[in-house]
């Protein structure tokens, strides 16, 4: 069980924003083994062969950098600091913990596969549910990490005002079946995340794909409920997280506060037929 450690990285759930980058090919995992004996600079010709870039392209950043440049573009400015969060509902933890239990019992054995799945990451679901990768739809791809990144950055920041401890601190029978993530429970990243992502989502796809808006939403609400069947939240933490990304969201469609998002949705639109 050693090998288990390894899941201390998932703490930050930082990678539910960055792994989206390895969902699709051409995307950063590749590795290019040179020969020792002759190395490719060696051959004839090729070393004194020089291109005229003068910058980093914009097409060469992937999803997930792309997200970090407008997550600071939306911390300075984006004007998050005006969103409040209602302090959690500790009067119905009791019961709340007592529908976990309850969870854990009738529905966690059939969750597990998405519960391990969406730990590490879950925007790949989206990007399947829309059939789209970073290759093929690159600016949609962003949208997405950048609207998890930011969901996360200011999840945490109410995370660590209220410090609600996690339910499985509360029973600890609960066991959920993946590490716990090393921080506050409320309101729920996983569920702040997905929803935002579902909400900005919406904004990029065509009248023809719009039928299946609500289905980003019941994706949304999924991903959210596996954290609750796995005893890392309760019901409180997911319907705050829902909240709080409705709130993110109003800031981002304000085109004034962050206009690097505004253009990157304006582009995003532009890869749907």
């Amino acid at each position: 069980m050693a090998g288990n450690a390894g899941n201390a990285g998932n703490a930050g759930n930082a990678g539910n924003a960055g792994n989206v980058g390895n969902a699709g090919a051409g995307s950063g995992g590749w590795i290019f083994p040179d020969r020792v004996d002759l190395p490719f600079i060696t051959e004839t010709g090729v070393s004194t062969n020089r291109t005229t870039v003068t910058e980093f392209p914009d097409r060469s950043w992937t999803p997930d950098w792309f997200a970090w440049r407008l997550l600071a573009e939306f911390a300075i400015n984006g004007g998050w600091s005006t969103i409040t969060v209602a302090q959690p509902d500790y009067a119905s933890a009791g019961a709340e913990i007592d529908e976990l239990v309850t969870m854990a019992k009738d529905e966690r054995t059939d969750a597990l596969g998405e519960i391990f799945a969406q730990s590490d990451e879950f925007l790949s679901y989206f990007m399947a549910l829309l059939n789209v990768t970073p290759n093929s739809h690159p600016n949609t791809c962003r949208v997405m990490t950048t609207a998890s990144l930011i969901a996360l950055q200011v999840a945490m920041h109410w995370k660590a005002y209220y410090k609600r401890p996690r339910p499985s601190q509360i029973c600890p029978a609960l066991l959920p079946p993946i590490q716990v993530p090393g921080h506050a429970s409320y309101p729920s990243g996983h569920a702040t995340q997905a929803h935002l992502v579902a909400l900005c989502l919406k904004l990029v796809i065509p009248a023809s794909v719009q039928p299946i808006a609500t289905d980003l939403t019941v994706l949304a609400n999924r991903i959210a409920r596996n954290r609750q069947i796995a005893g890392l939240h309760y019901q409180n933490d997911t319907d705050a997280g829902v909240q709080l990304a409705r709130d993110v969201y109003n800031i981002l469609i304000n085109h004034t506060s962050v206009p690097s998002f505004d253009g990157l949705v304006t582009a995003a639109q532009g890869e749907w037929p």
